[in-house]
Order: C-alpha cells, then structure tokens, then sequence
C-alpha cells in the first residue's frame, strides 16, 4: 500500500476545483437511493490523471459511516507492486434532492472542507444500479463503472457517445482490459 496515491488523488481534484476553471453545468440522474449505490463498481473506463496513471483492476467500495457519510475505498494494481494502492477517502452528498452530487475528500477525513474536496457527479445510473458515469462541471475527470468486471460493450459505448454529448473529451479515456462480457443493456437518457 503505498502513501502517495491518496495525495496524488487530493491534489487532482483541487485542479479540478471552481477555483482552478470556470465550470459549465452539467445534468445529474433525477434520484440516487444511496442505499443501493452503496457496495462495489469495478472501473471500466477512465479519463486519465496522474494519480491513477498505470493503475489496472480499479474498483471503488462505498459503505455508510457512523456520521452518515460515505466511507470511499478505492484501489487498484500497479505494475511491479505486490500489494494494491488504496486510498481512503470520505463523501458526503450536496444535494439531498438528488443525491446525485457528492463531494469526496481523500485527506482529513475527520472534517469536511470543500476546497480539499472533489465534485463527484453521478450523471449517468443503470435502472438497477448495474452501472453509473461519474462526472464532474469541469470535464476534467470521468469514470464508467459497473457492478461487474466486465461490461456489454454496446453499453459502454452508449455511455461514452453520451459523455461526449455532455462535453467530455472522450479521447482520452483508458479502458480496463476486462471489459469483454455481457450484461443487460438499458436506455441511457
């Protein structure tokens, strides 16, 4: 488990602060049921940042703290390490309309300081939470994420089309090599 990985995540999402660019609005899913959203996403897809930069096998956890919050465990394998990077991080939702938009906070965990947090937009929800695009107003950081390590790829490419059509340069997502499979493709809106 190395130390800097949670660093090198921190710091990409104060690049991605208001403060750092001006930010366009970006739609969010009309409902999230956290309760389902809670459990493990495998990363199928990835605009590619410094602090996940030769990661393979990546996959987010999300259980309910004690306070209410949400508990973020992501992890991934490196070439030539032994053991996964993780790094744990602390979210809490913005928006109790929606519960779609969270901020995630990877150091000092104990408070809650927007300006070391990142925006965490859920813009994108499979009916039966089989999959979910996660996004953020400055177009900087996209992640397409399943329950499962494969996903159908007619689906993934529907979600990739519609992160274009939201404005993500979706040139630069990095695809996991498991993404052979097949699931249950729905209509994404």
């Amino acid at each position: 488990m190395t130390k800097i990985f949670p660093l090198l995540v921190m710091f990409g999402f104060i690049l991605s602060s208001p403060l750092a660019r001006a930010e366009q609005d970006l739609p969010v899913v009309p409902h999230v049921d956290l309760e389902r959203y809670l459990g493990t996403w495998y990363e199928i897809a990835r605009i590619e940042h410094s602090f996940q930069k030769g990661c393979l096998n990546s996959t987010a956890e999300y259980s309910l703290r004690d306070d209410g919050d949400i508990r973020v465990v992501n992890s991934c394998d490196k070439a030539g390490q032994e053991e996964r990077d993780v790094a744990t991080a602390r979210a809490w939702v913005t928006d109790r309309e929606s519960n779609a938009k969270l901020r995630v906070q990877f150091v000092l965990t104990g408070l809650k300081l927007n300006f070391l947090s990142g925006r965490y937009w859920i813009i994108a929800l499979g009916e039966d939470y089989d999959y979910a695009m996660i996004g953020e107003p400055g177009r900087n950081y996209l992640w397409i994420l399943s329950r499962t390590p494969m996903m159908d790829p007619d689906l993934r490419d529907r979600l990739v089309n519609r992160a274009s059509e939201l404005g993500f340069d979706v040139d630069r997502l990095v695809y996991n090599e498991q993404i052979v499979g097949s699931q249950t493709s729905e209509d994404i809106s």
